[in-house]
């Protein structure tokens, strides 16, 4: 029993701390950029978009394609950035909780 409710107090632990890592990802921006940064995109820490800049040079027909293509390389960069902050408020959210090997969060 004594571990039922060591198990129950780490579960409520790691409750608030979800609820404050979920509260941090919001508020939290990341850019990607591409094209030596004549294109980025802003997202939230959740992945929700922000902002969208484009170099002027860039808004002419014979670049569209260009345009296109840099669009998805700076979605792309700042996507693996949101990934990666997540991961790391996720693991300072866990720290000290004996989880099982794998367990991957949020379920």
């Amino acid at each position: 029993m004594k571990n039922l409710g060591n198990m129950l107090k780490q579960a409520q632990q790691m409750q608030a701390r979800m609820q404050e890592m979920q509260a941090k990802l919001e508020a939290a921006e990341v850019e990607g950029s591409a094209g030596a940064g004549m294109v980025k995109i802003t997202l939230t820490g959740k992945g929700d978009l922000r902002r969208v800049s484009i170099d002027p040079s860039l808004m002419t027909a014979d670049d569209r394609e260009v345009l296109e293509d840099l669009l998805i390389a700076a979605h792309a960069d700042a996507k693996q950035k949101a990934e990666a902050a997540m991961a790391e408020e996720m693991k300072s959210a866990t720290a000290g909780l004996s989880l099982p090997p794998g367990l991957k969060l949020p379920f």
